[in-house]
């Protein structure tokens, strides 16, 4: 293989696993315009088009899922490889992506990313922050960061946390001006930020449980979202009853008084925050460093 055929498919699979010229260029340090022509070049000499491109997206072609489902394994043998050579020598360089939850985001991995690249300068983290449940396999993840209960059967997990707490809470001023639940079927007479669950679009049903006893409860307020921020934003300025996970926030607003957490006796707890990869390729030293930098084992 001549060296430009080697950058051409390199600059092929960049451009198909990151969904985009743009972000594809600056991962190779190259223009967006030179990524075009050595693409442009590529399809010329293979005579297909192989990338579906408009002016929002960029999707491979039959031809060019064909191909890239070829040649890809063959690039990621080629990178492992580097990486068992780099490790050998204590240097570890390439790229980890990385797809989250955005609570994972905040409260585990951005406040360790100083001490990762500090250990590991030559690494780039491409980390994802969606709360949707994305196939880390389809989008060419090598690992992602979800809540325990919803991963699939077929990924080796590696537990990051306790078992997360909901609690339901809302500003002191709202509660003087509404009262405070004593149930969860209160809820109905109470004004409340609504989740929705952003891999349908459902509205998330508030889950109590105590003495045994489970409830669902439907809520409805004012606001409705898909992102913590807004969320305890909503309660910290009385316009309802929030209800999170007490690790992403919450705790500190409650510890400080800003927040009030109400139904304490039904909250319930949920599985913990797991990174998890698929069982179907060998863990890579670079992901067991990235591991062990969150589990602050190095």
């Amino acid at each position: 293989m001549r060296g430009s055929d080697f950058a051409e498919l390199k600059a092929f699979i960049a451009v198909v696993e990151r969904q985009s010229f743009a972000r594809a260029a600056e991962h190779l340090g190259l223009s967006p315009s030179a990524l075009s022509q050595t693409i442009r070049q590529l399809e010329t000499r293979i005579g297909a088009r192989l990338l579906n491109r408009t002016t929002r997206s960029v999707a491979p072609s039959a031809s060019g899922e064909q191909l890239y489902r070829r040649v890809a394994p063959l690039f990621r043998e080629m990178a492992d490889a580097v990486a068992e050579a780099s490790d050998a020598t204590g240097q570890m360089s390439g790229t980890l992506r990385i797809n989250t939850l955005g609570i994972a985001a905040r409260t585990i991995i951005g406040p360790r990313l100083g001490r990762f690249h500090r250990a590991h300068p030559d690494v780039v983290l491409d980390i994802v922050v969606d709360d949707a449940l994305a196939d880390i396999v389809t989008g060419r993840f090598d690992a992602g960061i979800r809540v325990g209960g919803r991963l699939e059967k077929d990924m080796v997990a590696v537990r990051l946390t306790p078992d997360l707490k909901m609690v339901a809470v809302a500003s002191p001023d709202y509660l003087a001006q509404y009262g405070t639940p004593k149930s969860p079927a209160d809820l109905h007479d109470h004004q409340c930020v609504n989740w929705r669950l952003q891999m349908d679009g459902r509205f998330y049903r508030w889950e109590f449980e105590k003495r045994g006893k489970r409830l669902e409860v439907a809520v409805d307020g004012p606001v409705v979202t898909n992102h913590a921020d807004i969320g305890v934003a909503a309660a910290l300025n009385g316009l309802g009853i929030a209800y999170h996970f007490e690790l992403d926030q919450v705790g500190e607003l409650l510890a400080q008084g800003r927040l009030v957490q109400v139904l304490a006796d039904w909250s319930v707890s949920r599985p913990g925050l797991f990174l998890y990869y698929s069982n179907r390729q060998h863990r890579p030293a670079l992901l067991g460093s990235f591991i062990d930098c969150l589990l602050d084992r190095e």
